[in-house]
């Protein structure tokens, strides 16, 4: 039976209730199960609806940091701005001050909108974990203008605009900026978080890969990418540190759920020490590098970090409430690989460092991502919606 062939019930809610919730009579709303607790909240139409007002919070605030802009070229007595190049092109401008309305609109709309959120996850965002998945978005708003304004310079190079038409440009760019800010703020749930962390830990690693290239950084390991040897090694080494404050940030965000469905249950605890202990230690990675210094620490929590793994895979029959059997054998499949990796470059010496490595980032990875994926279908299971339609019941 689908949502459209229930029939709409009636609620009865005082009217003290009603004004207090800003609720009108005769309202249309959901009436949601979510584990152990009864959720009345507005029909996703409605908060779509109500979200359409919110945008235009990016364009105001592009509009009035672009009027503060326009006016300090006055001030300053710029006639002329190039696109991009130099520290007062249009370029500079935007990524400096649409990183900083960015970061400011996505704070204050998660802020006032987390009891909002289109699952109802938003709430359970500890403000401890905030912090984390705000830098997190900061730098991928940093990414995205850098490697746009780049992309554009290429095209465009040397192009340059009057005083009026350079303020139209930067606005534009500033609304982009901004909307995506708090587009992402107004949608984050379990499964953006879970992009985020994909997107972060990928592009960072791709990214340093990448500007290690002419170092032939394959010839020794994956790990060079973060020692001093390497070009802009700080990249790697914060990918990780990133990656690992978003990881223990999802483990938060996702077992608060599970606690609501399983309290007290002593097994969800003992998998999410584990899990938390696997995020510490991949950041760990990133604090010591593979440098002289650090080679032996290195090579200890890099090892820890494997080992965690498959003890995790071996424990998750009897961790993990509700595990299927393909997934249980898709992870034992997968902690068999790994271990066969293991050991044939412990042994064999074969496949060389740097294909072990990415090989068992690759398995390992992607098999979290799988698990958290579980996790959360897990958490979402036994939510039920039921159109409902709210009366005002007048109190004598």
């Amino acid at each position: 039976m689908n949502q459209e062939q229930v029939e709409r019930q009636t609620v009865h809610l005082p009217a003290v209730v009603c004004e207090q919730l800003g609720v009108a009579a005769d309202a249309e709303m959901q009436l949601v199960v979510e584990g152990d607790r009864v959720v009345i909240r507005p029909v996703a139409a409605t908060r779509m609806r109500s979200r359409g007002l919110f945008l235009l919070w990016p364009l105001i605030v592009s509009a009035a940091v672009t009027l503060g802009v326009y006016l300090y070229w006055v001030t300053q007595g710029y006639h002329i701005l190039f696109l991009t190049g130099g520290d007062y092109s249009i370029a500079s401008f935007a990524i400096a001050l649409g990183l900083i309305s960015g970061t400011l609109l996505f704070a204050g709309f998660f802020i006032k909108n987390r009891n909002q959120a289109e699952d109802h996850l938003a709430p359970k965002l500890y403000w401890r974990n905030l912090p984390a998945v705000l830098v997190a978005f900061a730098v991928i708003l940093a990414a995205a203008l850098v490697g746009l304004f780049w992309v554009f310079g290429q095209m465009f190079p040397g192009v340059s605009f009057d005083r009026l038409t350079a303020a139209l440009v930067f606005m534009v760019f500033m609304t982009l900026a901004n909307a995506f800010m708090v587009g992402a703020a107004l949608t984050l749930n379990a499964r953006s978080l879970t992009m985020l962390f994909t997107v972060v830990i990928i592009a960072g690693v791709v990214v340093s890969m990448a500007a290690n290239g002419q170092r032939q950084w394959w010839q020794y390991n994956l790990s060079f990418l973060g020692t001093t040897m390497a070009s802009n090694a700080w990249q790697f080494n914060a990918t990780l540190l990133m990656s690992a404050l978003l990881m223990i940030a999802l483990i938060d965000y996702l077992f608060v759920l599970l606690h609501a469905s399983y309290p007290k249950n002593w097994r969800l605890t003992a998998l999410r020490t584990i899990l938390t202990l696997i995020a510490v230690d991949l950041g760990l990675v990133g604090v010591f590098p593979n440098d002289a210094a650090w080679h032996l620490l290195h090579d200890e929590v890099a090892g820890m970090l494997v080992t965690m793994i498959t003890i995790l895979i071996i424990g998750l029959r009897w961790l993990l409430p509700g595990v299927t059997r393909e997934f249980l054998w898709g992870s034992y499949a997968a902690g068999a690989i790994l271990m066969a990796l293991n050991l044939g470059f412990r042994i064999f010496r074969w496949p060389s460092l740097t294909a072990f490595e990415i090989q068992g980032f690759a398995i390992g990875f992607g098999w979290l991502l799988l698990l958290f994926n579980r996790i959360r279908a897990l958490a979402a299971a036994g939510t039920v919606a039921w159109p409902v339609t709210i009366k005002v019941d007048k109190l004598d």
